[in-house]
């Protein structure tokens, strides 16, 4: 994999000439491929321009490895053209599913860790990662509800699909503050208990209270800055792990270009001290 620079912002066309015009050291973005994946036109070439600029990474949200079938067979050929015409640091996707029987579904799905479900999600990593020719990064979920049947617990789950499938992992230091505030769990043990070494990507991002349960729900909305209970995971992880690509998310609530770089600073000042300390 290309060496990464240090922290990154997610990439909205509202920010396109800010961001191409943006000359910070180190800063690359993400983008969610499924949005560039077309033969030609102005938004694939948008995505070239700003390519040609900065480091750009692809972050999928419909690959459904999760699922109880095999990666759609176009869609993942489709995702292999887009890689090999932008040549991103990094491709990753979600440790969900959204697909069932030829439909796909707008959110991001939980399942039961059991044994089954890690032999097929291995499988279906190994598929993907074959398609694009190159290791991909799988991130945590967020959770919501309660889910019964579970095998492993999903550090563990995490970690042996690391070894088996030879993937890398994305940690979303935002879905742990989000999951363990709604099922009653430690997001610190969780951080802790994380495979730092398969880490290859860090998430940060903001979340919201839910509009109908206010406090007692978390939703991962995308739409707020990044949380101090958030910068504190990041900063524990950081410590134990060392320096690793981190990304500022945001999706919603869009703020001026300046806002959002200026918490993509703040990650990186993290990340130049944690190598400072370690040179």
């Amino acid at each position: 994999m290309t060496t990464f620079p240090d922290a990154g912002l997610g990439l909205k066309p509202q920010h396109f000439d800010a961001a191409l015009a943006c000359g910070t050291a180190g800063l690359w973005f993400e983008v969610h491929p499924e949005n560039y994946m077309v033969a030609g036109g102005p938004r694939l070439a948008w995505l070239e321009t700003i390519r040609g600029r900065h480091p750009v990474s692809l972050h999928g949200v419909a690959l459904s490895l999760a699922a109880d079938d095999e990666p759609d067979a176009a869609h993942l050929r489709r995702l292999a053209e887009l890689a090999r015409r932008i040549e991103p640091v990094l491709v990753s996707e979600h440790l969900a599913w959204s697909t069932w029987r030829g439909a796909y579904h707008p959110d991001l799905l939980p399942f039961p860790r059991t044994s089954e479900a890690l032999a097929r999600i291995a499988g279906n990593i190994a598929r993907a990662q074959d398609a694009l020719g190159r290791r991909i990064a799988v991130e945590n979920p967020s959770h919501y509800l309660k889910l019964d049947g579970h095998e492993w617990s999903e550090t563990d789950f995490l970690k042996e699909l690391a070894q088996r499938s030879g993937c890398g992992l994305l940690l979303d230091v935002n879905n742990v503050h989000v999951s363990a505030h709604n099922m009653g769990y430690s997001a610190e043990d969780y951080v802790d208990a994380f495979p730092g070494e398969a880490v290859m990507e860090i998430h940060l991002a903001g979340h919201s209270q839910d509009p109908n349960l206010g406090a007692a729900l978390l939703v991962d909305s995308h739409d707020a800055p990044v949380a101090a209970e958030v910068w504190a995971l990041y900063e524990r992880l950081i410590r134990r792990i060392g320096a690793r690509p981190t990304l500022i998310e945001r999706d919603d609530n869009l703020p001026a270009f300046e806002l959002l770089l200026a918490e993509r600073d703040r990650a990186a000042a993290v990340l130049q001290a944690m190598l400072a300390e370690a040179a």
